[in-house]
């Protein structure tokens, strides 16, 4: 039996991998195939929050997503208030006294 081979990779590489992920838009297999890395490992790195992050495209959200997200939550927590009074409220009235 061999003895399997661990290749190490520094994390620049491994950033550039990922980039070229999101920037070419080619298959796990393909970049596999070009630049001779096992495709477990190029998943692993896309899915790693490390390099992920650094390297993702169209990440930063506009003025206009950042409005209406506050707004969604303001609502969200006014349904809230709303339910946990309407909650004690009907637990008030359908004790028997």
């Amino acid at each position: 039996m061999s003895k399997r081979k661990v290749r190490k990779y520094d994390d620049e590489f491994k950033s550039s991998t990922v980039k070229l992920y999101y920037e070419s838009g080619k298959a796990y297999e393909q970049l596999s195939k070009d630049l001779g890395i096992p495709v477990s490992t190029i998943v692993g790195w896309v899915n790693s929050s490390k390099y992920h992050n650094k390297t993702r495209p169209n990440q930063a959200l506009c003025l206009d997503t950042l409005q209406e997200l506050n707004r969604l939550r303001k609502e969200l927590k006014d349904a809230r208030e709303e339910r946990d009074i309407l909650k004690k409220a009907l637990a008030i009235f359908s004790t028997k006294t």
